[in-house]
C-alpha cells in the first residue's frame, strides 16, 4: 500500500486524499481495464496531469492484485543501480568510506566505525545501523530518511570487473512503495554520477 510521502504528495498535488481516490475509481472504473486504460480514464475524467494519472493508476493496480515492476514477495518494493568504472576496487572502497564518499550515501556524518552492529546518523538525519561489513567487497545496512516511516535496507557492492575496473552496486529493499522506489533510483543514479566525479 502507499507509503506516507506518496499520500501526502497526491493530496497536495490533485486536491484529493488516496482514500477518495480508491473510492472514486472503484466507482468509476472497470477491473478489467489494462494500466494505460486507468491511466487515460484518470486523465480525461478527473483531469489529472499526465505523471499523477500514471501513479494513480500503478497504486490503483495494486488495489486491483497488480504487481508493479520491482516489488518481490521477500524484499517488497526494491531497486538496483551499478556503474563500471575504470579504478581498482580498492581504490572505489576506500573513497566510499572516507569522509567525502560516505556523505554521498549517508551524509554529513561526524565520525562511523564501520563495524558490525554500528549505529549512524547523519546530519541530514539519514539514520540506521550497519548488519554486514565485508572490507573491499559489501556493506549492509538499515537506511531511513527522518519522514519516513519505516526503514529501508540497503546493501552497497565493490566487485572486481576486468581490465582492472571496479562495478559498484547498489541495492535498496524494503521501501515503501513504488512511488518512493522511482525517487530513490534517481537519487542512486545522481550519487553513483557524484561518486564517479570523485574518483
Amino acid at each position: 500500500m502507499p507509503g506516507s510521502i506518496f499520500r501526502q504528495e497526491v493530496k497536495q498535488a490533485t486536491g484529493k486524499t488516496w482514500e477518495e481516490w480508491v473510492v472514486s475509481l472503484q466507482q468509476s472504473v472497470d477491473p478489467q481495464w489494462s494500466h494505460e486504460g486507468i491511466a487515460s480514464h484518470i486523465r480525461e475524467q478527473y483531469e489529472a496531469s499526465e505523471e499523477w494519472s500514471e501513479w494513480i493508476a500503478v497504486m490503483y493496480g495494486q488495489v486491483l492484485g497488480r504487481i508493479p515492476v520491482g516489488v518481490t514477495k521477500d524484499a517488497g518494493v526494491q531497486i538496483g543501480v551499478r556503474i563500471t568504472v575504470a579504478v581498482p576496487k580498492e581504490r572505489v572502497w576506500d573513497y566510499l568510506v572516507s569522509e567525502e564518499g560516505l556523505k554521498l550515501w549517508i551524509g554529513e556524518v561526524p565520525s562511523i566505525k564501520l563495524n558490525q552492529g554500528e549505529t549512524y546518523q547523519s546530519d541530514e538525519g539519514v539514520f540506521g545501523k550497519l548488519t554486514v561489513v565485508k572490507p573491499y567487497h559489501k556493506l549492509r545496512l538499515t537506511w531511513q530518511r527522518p519522514e519516513w516511516d519505516n526503514p529501508s535496507r540497503l546493501q552497497i557492492y565493490v566487485l572486481s570487473a576486468k581490465g582492472d575496473k571496479a562495478t559498484i552496486a547498489i541495492h535498496q529493499e524494503m521501501l515503501d512503495d513504488v512511488y518512493m522506489r522511482d525517487i530513490m533510483k534517481l537519487f542512486w543514479e545522481k550519487q553513483l554520477d557524484e561518486l564517479i566525479r570523485g574518483l
